[in-house]
């Protein structure tokens, strides 16, 4: 097995255990944060129906059928995708600091 394939399968693990940390810190850490300095918001519960009806949680109209647009989600998840990225990209810039200081052969 060449070093590139294992190095690829052992970052797809380590991925996927990182993305799970990063959604409870959004969840758990930020939101919860950001929540309270715009005045006890949700963001998780927010949302719009689409095809009209009044309903208190995203839940209950989801369960209803309605049409929803759940903005608050998609909120979180792109808080989310914004760690991961800030995250990928200070590991590459770590790498290729550390591939500049390796002697030409």
């Amino acid at each position: 097995m060449k070093g590139s394939v294992m190095d690829l399968a052992i970052g797809v693990v380590i991925g996927g255990a990182f993305q799970k940390i990063v959604d409870s810190m959004v969840s758990d850490i930020i939101m919860p944060v950001v929540g309270l300095l715009t005045g006890g918001i949700d963001f998780t519960n927010r949302f719009v129906t689409v095809g009209g009806g009044t309903f208190t949680t995203l839940e209950e109209a989801k369960k209803a059928g309605a049409p929803t647009v759940a903005y608050g989600l998609f909120l979180n998840q792109v808080l989310t995708f914004i760690i991961v990225a800030f995250t990928l990209f200070l590991v590459i810039k770590g790498v290729n600091r550390m591939r500049r200081n390796e002697p030409a052969a």
